[in-house]
């Protein structure tokens, strides 16, 4: 069972990498979000640690010393990462309020919208975000300087959003540079 727990430590921590970055390259290019969010994350990298913690009660070889010694690192690491970025989120984030929430009329997709507002470090706004499965999410418009929110369904699929036009089953989005 010690010999395992090296391995499961080291191949969590490697899909905790891979999930990471993948949430990195997603808000960067606006993709489906479909990571837990970063304190799920951070929960996570703190058992995978200790599992690698563990692995070194496994004494077979010096493959599994140097296996626990790069789980412990990378775990290391990514704890730290996490929490730089929870605790950064957490401070400099600003307030996201639930303005309305509506379906389409065949009840296919699910349109979030929050009043969002950085206050003395950006400005307001409305963020609209597309809902999936689970925690899965999509920003599909963003408009800054807004208080509010006009929407109307034009078919199951398209939504006009304060006059703009956004087509879920193409992927639109609508968010201004």
């Amino acid at each position: 069972m010690v010999k395992k727990m090296s391995w499961i430590a080291l191949f969590s921590v490697l899909i905790l990498y891979f999930l990471s970055f993948y949430s990195l390259y997603s808000n960067m290019n606006n993709q489906w979000l479909i990571v837990p969010p970063a304190y799920v994350m951070l929960v996570f990298s703190m058992f995978a640690l200790a599992l690698a913690i563990l692995g070194f009660k496994d004494r077979s070889n010096n493959f599994a010393k140097l296996r626990s010694w790069i789980s412990v690192i990378l775990s290391s690491v990514l704890i730290f990462l996490l929490l730089v970025v929870v605790s950064f989120t957490a401070i400099f984030s600003g307030s996201k309020v639930l303005l309305e929430t509506t379906h389409s009329p065949d009840q296919h997709y699910t349109l979030k919208f929050y009043k969002t507002d950085a206050g003395a470090m950006g400005t307001f706004g409305i963020v609209g975000e597309l809902q999936g499965p689970l925690w899965f999410r999509k920003v599909v418009y963003s408009e800054r300087r807004v208080d509010q929110v006009d929407l109307e369904w034009s078919d199951n699929h398209t939504v006009v959003i304060n006059d703009h036009q956004v087509n879920l089953l193409l992927e639109e989005t609508w968010i201004p540079q």
